[in-house]
C-alpha cells in the first residue's frame, strides 16, 4: 500500500505541477505580451494594452471560479483521475491556440478556455487523495502534494525566465532569447507529457490495485455516508455543504486569503519590472522566491495541522493572515528608492506566512469537511468561492497601479489581510467552542469517561 500511495502523491504532485506551465506562463510574459498587442495596433499603448490584459486575467479568474463549481461537482460524480489527466489534455490545446493567436477574440477565448479547463485540476486531485490516503495525515499528505502549485510555479517562472534570457550551452553555442509565443509552445509541449506519464500511473482509488481504501474523516458533513466515494443526487452532495456554518466561514477565509495570492501570484513580475527597474529574465526569477519559500511554510504548517487537529489549522490560518497584513502595511508605506531590494525581502516573506495557511483551504479542510463522497466539490466550493474575490484582484492591480501607484495597491491588500484575520478568529473561537461543547457532551452521556 505504501508504495503505490508515494507513487500517487509523486505523480500528482507532478501532474499538478505541469498544470502551472501553463498558467503562469501568462503572468511571466505578460509584458511581452502587452508590447506585442501594442506592435499589431490592437492597443493604442503601453498603459491600455496592460488594463486589456488585467481585464483578460480577471475573466479568466472569474471563469476559473465557476469552473471549480462546476469541475468538482463533475470530479466527484466521474471520478478524479480521470478528469485529472482530460483537463491537462484540454489546457494543452488552449496553449497553442493562445501561442498562434493574432486577434484579441482569439487571446480572450484561448485563455478563458484554459483557464476553464484548469479549473477541474485541484478538485479532481481531491478527490483521489481522499480515496488513498487516511484522515490523521491529510494534513502532511496535501501540504506535499500542495508543492505543485509552489515549486511547480517556482519551477515553471524559473525555467520561463531562463527561456526569456539568451542562453549559452555547452556543446551547441549560444541560443538567442524565446519570444513569448515560443516559450508558450515549449511549455505546452511539456504539459503534454505529464499527461501521458499520469495516465498511465495514477488510479482513482487503492481497490483499482488490490488494495482497500482508508476511512474517511469522522467530522466529515455526510457522516457515515462519507465513505461512500459516488453521492446519490446532487442536492445530497450540496446541501450539507452549504448548511455547515463552519464550512462557511472557512469559505470567508477562502475569499481573502486567493485575492491576496493571486495579486501576488499574478502581479509580481510586472511590479519588479515596473517599479524596481528588473530587466523580465531577473523579474521572472525573483517572482519564483514567492512560491519557493511559500513551499516551506506549506510543508510546516501541513505536518502542524495533523499534530495541532482542526483548531490548530484555524490558529495557523489566523496567525498568518495577522502576519501578512502587518506585512502589507509595511509595503504600503515604504519608498522604492530607499527600501529598494527590502520589497523582495518582504514580499518573500509574506509568501511564508500566506500560503501554508493558504493551503489548508481547499486541501486538507475540504477533505475533512467532503470527506470521500464530496472532497472534490468541498475544495470546488472553497476555491470557487475564493477565486471569485480573484477577479477583484486582477481589476484592481492592474488599474491601481496605473493610477495611483503599487503603495495604494499594498495599503487595500493590507486591509483584506487584516479582515480575513478577523474571520479566522471567529473560524478559530467557533472550533474551540465546539470542540468543549463535544467534550461535555461525550462527558454527560458516558460520566465514567
Amino acid at each position: 500500500m505504501l508504495v503505490w500511495q508515494i507513487v500517487v502523491v509523486v505523480m500528482l504532485t507532478i501532474g499538478y505541477s505541469g498544470y502551472y506551465f501553463c498558467r503562469s506562463n501568462f503572468s511571466v510574459c505578460l509584458p511581452q505580451i502587452g508590447a506585442e498587442l501594442v506592435a499589431l495596433g490592437l492597443k493604442p499603448d503601453a498603459d491600455s494594452a496592460k488594463e486589456f490584459l488585467g481585464i483578460l486575467l480577471s475573466m479568466g479568474t472569474l471563469v476559473y471560479a465557476v469552473g471549480k463549481f462546476v469541475n468538482g461537482t463533475v470530479a466527484d460524480f466521474l471520478g478524479g483521475s480521470r478528469f485529472f489527466v482530460l483537463a491537462m489534455v484540454m489546457s494543452v490545446g488552449c496553449t497553442f491556440l493562445f501561442a498562434f493567436g493574432q486577434t484579441l477574440p482569439v487571446f480572450t477565448l484561448a485563455w478563458l478556455l484554459n483557464r476553464g479547463v484548469q479549473s477541474g485540476g485541484w478538485p479532481s486531485l481531491m478527490k483521489v487523495s481522499a480515496r488513498w490516503f487516511a484522515h490523521r495525515t491529510y494534513g502532511t499528505v496535501v501540504a506535499v502534494i500542495s508543492m505543485s502549485f509552489l515549486l511547480g510555479d517556482a519551477a515553471a517562472r524559473a525555467f520561463m525566465g531562463w527561456l526569456l534570457d539568451e542562453k549559452a550551452i555547452w556543446g551547441i553555442g549560444t541560443i538567442r532569447a524565446f519570444d513569448w509565443r515560443e516559450v508558450f509552445l515549449t511549455v505546452g509541449a511539456i504539459l503534454a507529457v505529464v499527461a501521458v506519464l499520469t495516465l498511465i500511473l495514477v488510479r482513482e482509488s487503492p481497490v483499482k490495485r488490490g488494495l482497500s481504501e482508508p476511512s474517511a474523516h469522522p467530522d466529515n458533513v455526510y457522516g457515515e455516508r462519507g465513505e461512500q466515494a459516488r453521492p446519490d443526487g446532487l442536492w445530497e452532495l450540496v446541501g450539507p455543504m452549504i448548511t455547515n456554518p463552519f464550512f462557511l466561514l472557512v469559505c470567508g477565509l477562502s475569499i481573502g486569503a486567493t485575492l491576496l495570492r493571486e495579486s501576488f501570484i499574478n502581479w509580481t513580475p510586472t511590479f519588479y519590472q515596473e517599479e524596481l527597474k528588473y530587466d523580465p529574465g531577473q523579474a521572472a526569477r525573483l517572482s519564483s522566491l514567492f512560491p519557493l519559500v511559500g513551499a516551506v511554510s506549506v510543508i510546516l504548517a501541513g505536518v502542524a495541522s495533523d499534530l495541532l487537529g482542526r483548531s490548530g489549522r484555524a490558529m495557523i490560518l489566523t496567525a498568518g493572515m495577522t502576519c501578512s497584513a502587518l506585512a502589507l502595511t509595511l509595503l504600503a508605506t515604504s519608498n522604492p528608492a530607499s527600501f529598494g531590494l527590502g520589497y523582495v525581502g518582504v514580499i518573500t516573506f509574506i509568501a511564508f506566512a500566506l500560503l501554508g495557511p493558504y493551503s489548508f483551504l481547499g486541501g486538507a479542510i475540504a477533505l475533512d469537511f467532503g470527506g470521500k463522497r464530496g472532497a472534490a466539490l468541498a475544495c470546488g466550493m472553497i476555491d470557487g468561492i475564493g477565486y471569485f474575490a480573484g477577479v477583484l484582484a486582477d481589476l484592481m492591480v492592474a488599474f491601481l497601479s496605473s493610477r495611483l501607484g503599487w503603495p495604494a495597491v499594498f495599503g487595500i491588500l493590507a486591509g483584506v489581510a487584516g479582515l480575513s484575520a478577523v474571520v479566522g478568529l471567529c473560524y478559530w473561537l467557533g472550533i474551540i467552542h465546539r470542540h468543549r461543547h463535544g467534550v461535555r457532551q461525550s462527558s454527560a452521556t458516558h460520566p465514567t469517561s
